[in-house]
């Protein structure tokens, strides 16, 4: 009886440990940048990778400390500027929240492989601000 109910209380803190979780995964960290107001971006996807076509990410601002912070209403569009014949591209992602404030889900198409400018720009209760910074879709 002794071990049943040990098992049950070690079943029962797993359980609680489990749904308790509320942190999001956001992946393996692509860069991250200044962002203005004393915040940091990190873009991260599942791979550390980005791929062109369809792809998915997640955006993460956090404070000086570190602890994601909630922005707001909040943009991105991956830039790649004109070259030669080929007219600039403009590629913008869409978001979702997640249950964790300052972490957002973004899907884009990305139109080709290549280096591409990530630029972020935010409005909401911390403020202002953007964030601009290379990245290189495969």
């Amino acid at each position: 009886m002794k071990k049943f109910a040990i098992a049950l209380t070690l079943m029962g803190l797993v359980f609680i440990a489990a749904c308790g979780s509320k942190t999001t995964d956001t992946g393996k960290v692509i860069k991250s940048a200044p962002a203005g107001n004393n915040l940091t971006v990190a873009f991260a996807t599942s791979d550390g990778v980005l791929k062109h076509g369809n792809t998915e990410f997640t955006l993460t601002f956090t404070d000086s400390s570190g602890k994601p912070l909630d922005v707001g209403a909040m943009a991105l569009t991956f830039h790649m500027p004109q070259m030669g014949s080929m007219a600039a591209m403009n590629n913008a992602a869409t978001f979702k929240t997640t249950d964790t404030p300052g972490v957002y889900r973004g899907k884009a198409n990305i139109e080709m492989a290549g280096e591409w400018q990530a630029q972020i720009t935010y409005d909401g209760p911390n403020g202002r601000g953007q964030a601009s910074f290379p990245v290189t879709a495969q």
